[in-house]
């Protein structure tokens, strides 16, 4: 963990527009989740998931409006692991690196296993026994390739095929809605008696459809305006505006495509209740079950082409983690060289691509990777409520054209969303996340004894400044343990609806524990001084 002066041969190139910037979200929202996460919030809580996405797009828009003043105010890409850095030093920034790296690094793969199980309409024998064949796992890895090489040979040219593929991923789902509704609606499913009523597993299930449904999941794109805010032409204007945009848009989309999958179902499907409806290709199968084979052949392509495209983005993003994470010290200062050609982080690149064969290898199907990679990535998004909240008070000075208004409310009910989030998962994936992510701090110490000669920069002040991040991850997890069987707790202690009262109070208290942590930083001082890291006409030295 040795803290050097990164390589830096070249800078990032600002090239992208508000378009791109918003392109860039909406393509990174548009993915898998809008093929699964209306049936699966359908299963787990009937026609009462409308409000689930509700729900879920509420926290998304509260924490995103965070992010958009974070955003706009810190124009560095992979700035998602460099707010903890500028608000709590090395530590804090470590652990949710870690978290992250967790989260990021297993999209790619994950959308390009998306890809692949629809692909096996076409070529049987890629997806075999709910899991990818060697076939499909070689398909998914030349899907990776490709994803590869779209981000690598310039970050315009990465720009102009999203924006294009992201335009065909929004028409595709809006047309759909419109087709189901017109021609299929019946509002009676809202309240079928044989399929249990409007809440048939009642109101806690609601809240478990947010993180199992794949709702949490689906709206997690609204970050890559954030991570490439480095090589945005106007970041701080269009930064702001692209996560709002895509957030708000997104959710529009989601409420209806959940509203359309409802009154939609045939009362002949609908006989034996949402749990058992199961479709391999939901929205491709109920628009073909309805009459509608013409525009099924559409959906079948489309869910080919939406999650190749959300994995185009998240390789693009990833590597931006990962040149952050190497900026902050943790990574080889490999991963910090920017190509002076194409203005593109080509080692950060390579090593977003090889950590994503590493998660596809042992998860070879998408449900078995998705609830990991949803908690790892919550986790990460308490970085924003906290680090906005400390860099008011660190870094005055720093220029914020999207100034949060409320932000004293908004920041802390974003980090309780988080913590409920977390807790809605269940004990079945929280214990593989919360552990592994606590895993991190060993890495950190065995880091911090054994290679570094400079160890003020990761000692005193910054280890002071994370004794709320870990207290916050053991409760969590001993709450998930204890908590109530709604939410999958194997030993309830805290009934349902006290242990959301329970999780409530304890979020506030480590809340305001963590922003009284945070301290001026040597980054805030820079950032605070209009320093940043991106910026060609300078050569910080971070």
């Amino acid at each position: 963990m040795a803290r050097v002066t990164p390589i830096r041969e070249g800078h990032l190139k600002r090239r992208l527009t508000a378009l791109d910037l918003t392109m860039a979200s909406i393509g990174g929202i548009i993915g898998s989740g809008w093929l699964y996460g209306s049936m699966r919030s359908a299963a787990i809580a009937g026609p009462s998931a409308v409000f689930s996405w509700i729900i879920g797009g509420i926290a998304v828009i509260l924490i995103g409006l965070v992010f958009a003043e974070l955003g706009g105010a810190i124009p560095e890409s992979g700035a998602l692991v460099r707010y903890p850095q500028y608000s709590h030093g090395t530590f804090v920034s470590f652990i949710l690196g870690w978290a992250a790296v967790l989260g990021f690094a297993s999209l790619p793969p994950l959308e390009a296993e998306a890809v692949v199980q629809y692909a096996n309409v076409y070529i049987p024998g890629l997806y075999v026994h709910a899991q990818l064949s060697a076939l499909g796992l070689l398909a998914a890895f030349v899907l990776m390739i490709l994803f590869f090489f779209l981000n690598y040979f310039s970050v315009n040219v990465f720009a102009k095929t999203n924006t294009v593929w992201t335009m065909i991923k929004i028409v595709i789902p809006f047309f759909t809605v419109i087709l189901l509704l017109v021609t299929n609606f019946h509002g009676a499913n809202f309240t079928a008696v044989k399929a249990g009523g409007f809440a048939p597993f009642g109101t806690s299930a609601i809240l478990q459809a947010v993180p199992l449904g794949g709702i949490i999941f689906a709206f997690f794109g609204f970050r890559q305006a954030i991570d490439f805010a480095g090589e945005a032409k106007n970041p701080q204007r269009d930064v702001p505006r692209a996560v709002i945009w895509s957030i708000l848009l997104c959710v529009v989309l989601y409420v209806l495509l959940q509203t359309s999958w409802i009154v939609a179902m045939p009362a002949s499907v609908l006989a034996h209740g949402w749990a058992a409806i199961n479709f391999s290709s939901p929205f491709a199968n109920l628009v073909l079950t309805v009459g509608f084979g013409w525009w099924a052949v559409i959906l079948f392509a489309d869910a080919l082409w939406s999650p190749a495209g959300t994995g185009n983005v998240y390789t693009g993003s990833t590597a931006r983690v990962f040149l952050a994470l190497s900026r902050n010290g943790y990574f080889p200062r490999a991963f910090a060289s920017i190509n002076p050609k194409t203005g593109i982080p080509a080692y950060a690149l390579i090593g977003t691509i090889v950590l994503g064969l590493i998660f596809l290898l042992p998860f070879p199907s998408w449900a078995l990777l998705v609830g990991v990679v949803s908690n790892a990535y919550v986790v990460t998004f308490t970085s924003g409520p906290i680090a906005a909240a400390v860099l008011r008070k660190t870094a005055p000075n720093l220029r914020r054209p999207f100034y949060l208004k409320g932000m004293n409310w908004i920041a802390p009910i974003s980090f309780i969303l988080c913590s409920l989030i977390i807790y809605w998962t269940g004990w079945t994936d929280d214990w593989i996340v919360l552990l592994g992510i606590l895993l991190g701090v060993v890495f950190y110490a065995y880091g911090v004894s054994s290679f570094t000669n400079d160890r003020e920069k990761f000692a005193g002040q910054h280890l002071k400044a994370g004794y709320w991040l870990i207290a916050w991850l053991v409760v969590e997890l001993i709450m998930s343990y204890i908590g109530a069987k709604n939410f999958g707790a194997p030993h309830q202690i805290i009934p349902y609806p006290w242990d959301l009262v329970v999780i409530i109070i304890y979020s506030i208290f480590f809340y305001y524990w963590a922003v009284r942590s945070g301290w001026q930083t040597p980054e805030a001082v820079r950032i605070d001084q209009g320093k940043f890291i991106d910026d060609p006409a300078l050569d910080i030295k971070d």
